[in-house]
């Protein structure tokens, strides 16, 4: 049982939903995001997802977009992250890491090095925003080897044959179900018909699922837990702390 395992089976134990929190890197200086990691662990995060800066990050919103422009303004790359990894293992040896990026930084780094240095540093899986499921296998056989993992992700318009396909073979992840169209980013509200989505999702995989994508508070997310695994808090929290730097 690897680190996300033992974590939804703790998470379930309790009667809850996994907290998976994202930063984005390097914003507002990488010393300040990984002290910020320190944070959201001390207020119950479970899962973190460590945000590389991309130049492009189609799938995000306005406020990502500009945290991720600070940290490439700061230098700050995929290396860099990985450097500060190891530490952050040493002081939470149970806690899951989430390398999430787009696959062109990847794809440049080195598919095979990335998996090495990856798994060297401690963290345990790869979330790949736009790595489509036909071509995922290029990436997640180094990663197998290395004892990482690759956490699927499907849209509210993603059917529910191809969210099955997704997921399958997958019970050493997540998967990432993404609760609005569109890019990340607050919401005023979430669709009226996203608990039937999550539920419906969740009859036909028994990978674990979490609802990411617009979710503000724990309070919050703890409610839409009640109909998956878990959700993930980002802009809120990249907000948070770029108002703090």
């Amino acid at each position: 049982m690897n680190r996300i395992q033992s974590c939804f089976a703790k998470t379930r134990a309790e009667g809850r939903g996994a907290y998976v929190a994202y930063l984005t890197m390097g914003a507002p200086t990488l010393e300040k995001s990984f002290a910020a990691v320190e944070t959201v662990l001390a207020e119950g995060a479970d899962i973190l997802e460590l945000g590389i800066p991309f130049s492009d990050p189609v799938a995000d919103g306005a406020v990502i977009r500009q945290a991720a422009m600070r940290a490439l303004e700061n230098g700050v790359t995929l290396a860099d992250v990985l450097r500060g990894v190891p530490a952050l293992r040493s002081r939470h040896p149970n806690v899951p890491i989430v390398i999430f990026t787009y696959y062109n930084v990847i794809y440049k780094y080195g598919t095979a090095r990335f998996a090495a240095d990856a798994a060297e540093a401690g963290a345990d899986a790869a979330l790949v925003v736009d790595l489509p499921l036909e071509e995922r296998a290029e990436l997640l056989d180094v990663l197998r080897p290395k004892g990482l993992t690759l956490i699927p992700l499907v849209t509210p318009t993603t059917g529910l044959d191809r969210v099955a396909a997704s997921a399958e073979g997958m019970e050493d992840a997540f998967l990432y179900a993404v609760t609005v169209k569109g890019v990340t980013g607050q919401r005023a509200s979430l669709p009226p018909e996203l608990a039937s989505r999550l539920e419906a999702i969740k009859r036909i995989t028994s990978v674990p699922v979490v609802a990411g994508f617009g979710i503000k508070t724990p309070e919050e997310g703890a409610k839409i837990a009640e109909h998956c695994d878990g959700f993930v808090i980002g802009s809120a929290l990249v907000q948070r702390f770029m108002n703090e730097g």
